[in-house]
């Protein structure tokens, strides 16, 4: 009875015993980020089940595993330092945590199991498709997908989900998942979502940013209902139209077939994967505030019309190509179907492919050089900021070619002053700033992993457009590594951990990728005794 009294004394005078966990923020974010994951691997492992696939316990026991792992980093520890070096390194830490443990269902259900092979080859094989899911990329080296009426699927049909889910997880950004459900970020929360989001700015739609948040992912789960819906309705069934909504929301590209829509040879599920590709190529907080209450906000938004201008000239420039070259036989409505499809998937980064099999109409990798040189530079362009897609973004590429139209007028008169602008809008010069350093070290990174492939024994054309396409989270490459194949067929395997390294780096836009060494560092620093201390 006298504790108890003591106990309130001491907390009506304002007293708070210190708290026993771990100050790390990292930990605490990286915990969190793997718990958030664990109702996922449920649900996959309840669709083994009932699609009596092997790997039901496997996936159940993953699940088990993230819940036990994140739980604990999550309990023992507590938020400690915000700096943004150490936001940064909390979210880089946790995407490169979430993709390597992402592999252990993989692993652990012999996903990747091959006599040719040896057990290090599939646990790397297995990382790279974690990563690449993770990361909405869409480069797989799965070779055993099924076809669709296949009676006898080496793959179950609860791991096919779990794959196709990793790709929603990261379209969106699981972290911003993280900051819905962690109300102790406060104001910092905001800092968060810029380290993770896709996109030079992140776009604040609610006063706080637990509520941007939340409104993003209602937004994100909303359109995921849609498509589902769309898809049913054009000719999939409940589970094909769930799954490749999974991955279209996300513009990752996964699909459950071996030759991805291109399976169905269906126009209609084209039509509706264009539309659901562009609504995943946009900035989602248009969305929200179209929903919300300003009907024209989509006109109004001059990158948004500039995203649109880019794909119709994309469309009309390789339409015209493969008419003149004639690689798909002449006729306008099958070049423009497939022109179309495949300027939507690649410039929303999102990766599907309608091809039915090498050489046939849709398989991009049997076309003309300039088509090719086309679709390289959507793959490089992206989507639009604040979207699920990748790429250096539609805002980023107009900043930049305003910067040398400012450059360029400033020669002729040295002494003007003359605002960057944006249509109406006025880019600040530190914008600008770190636009151009982003655009260095973009290419930087480009140059680096682009001498890394070719050293590890890829050939250069495959090797560019596999760097060019982890950078940016597009999926396919050209060549060996085309929508037809794997990149089984045309990277050794040191390669492909080169590749997946550059689909995080893209992911997170490089510079929390940069700085995710730093906190370490910093904290080694302090711990080290100094060196005239006796």
């Amino acid at each position: 009875m006298l504790r108890l009294e003591r106990r309130s004394e001491k907390r009506a005078a304002g007293f708070t015993a210190p708290s026993r966990r771990i100050p790390s923020t990292v930990a605490h974010i990286c915990g969190l980020a793997l718990a958030v994951i664990s109702p996922g691997l449920l649900i996959a492992a309840i669709v083994e089940f009932i699609g009596f696939g092997d790997g039901g316990p496997m996936l159940l026991l993953c699940s088990a595993i993230f819940a036990v792992v994140g739980g604990a980093l999550w309990f023992s520890t507590r938020l400690g330092d915000l700096a943004p070096r150490t936001v940064f390194a909390a979210v880089a830490w946790s995407w490169v945590l979430v993709s390597v443990m992402g592999a252990l269902p993989f692993i652990l259900t012999r996903t990747f199991q091959s006599g040719a092979s040896s057990f290090w080859i599939e646990i790397a094989d297995a990382v790279f498709e974690s990563t690449s899911g993770y990361t909405a990329t869409g480069s797989t080296v799965l070779t055993t997908l099924p076809d669709l009426d296949d009676p006898n699927p080496r793959v179950g049909q609860g791991v096919l989900f779990y794959r196709q889910l990793t790709q929603w997880y990261g379209g969106m950004g699981f972290v911003q998942l993280v900051v819905t459900v962690l109300p102790a970020l406060g104001r910092r929360a905001m800092g968060f979502i810029g380290a993770e989001a896709p996109g030079p700015t992140a776009d604040r739609i609610a006063p706080r940013a637990k509520d941007t948040a939340r409104l993003l992912w209602q937004v994100y789960i909303g359109a995921t209902l849609l498509m589902t819906v769309a898809y049913t309705v054009a000719g999939m069934s409940l589970y094909d139209g769930f799954t490749h909504s999974l991955t279209t929301a996300a513009t990752g590209g996964f699909s459950t077939y071996n030759d991805s829509l291109g399976e169905f040879d269906s126009v209609p599920i084209e039509i509706v994967a264009i539309v659901a590709m562009m609504i995943g190529g946009t900035n989602f907080a248009l969305h929200w505030l179209f929903l919300a209450r300003d009907r024209a906000v989509y006109a109004k938004d001059h990158e948004f019309r500039a995203f649109i201008a880019v794909i119709v000239a994309a469309i009309g420039a390789v339409t015209a190509m493969l008419l003149i070259g004639g690689e798909i036989g002449g006729d306008l409505g099958p070049t423009m179907r497939t022109a179309v499809f495949n300027v939507v998937s690649l410039g929303t980064s999102t990766g599907f492919g309608n091809a039915q099999g090498a050489g046939t109409a849709g398989d991009f990798v049997a076309w003309g050089a300039g088509p090719l040189i086309v679709l390289l530079i959507l793959m490089t362009v992206g989507g639009m900021s604040g979207s699920t897609a990748g790429g250096v973004k539609v805002i980023r590429i107009r900043v930049l070619g305003a910067h040398v139209h400012r450059l360029v007028a400033r020669s002729r008169q040295p002494r003007s002053v003359i605002p960057l602008r944006l249509g109406s809008n006025i880019v600040s010069d530190t914008v600008a700033h770190k636009i151009a350093v982003y655009g260095m070290a973009w290419l930087a990174m480009l140059v680096g992993g682009l001498l890394a492939v070719t050293a590890l024994g890829a050939e250069l054309e495959e090797a560019l457009s596999a760097v060019i396409g982890s950078l940016s989270n597009m999926g396919p490459a050209l060549g060996a590594a085309g929508p037809t194949a794997t990149f089984q067929d045309a990277f050794s395997t040191p390669a492909r951990l080169v590749l997946a390294f550059l689909m995080i780096a893209g992911r997170l836009e490089l510079i929390a990728v940069l700085l995710m060494f730093a906190a370490p560092r910093r904290s080694l620093r302090k711990i080290r005794p100094h060196k005239h201390t006796f």
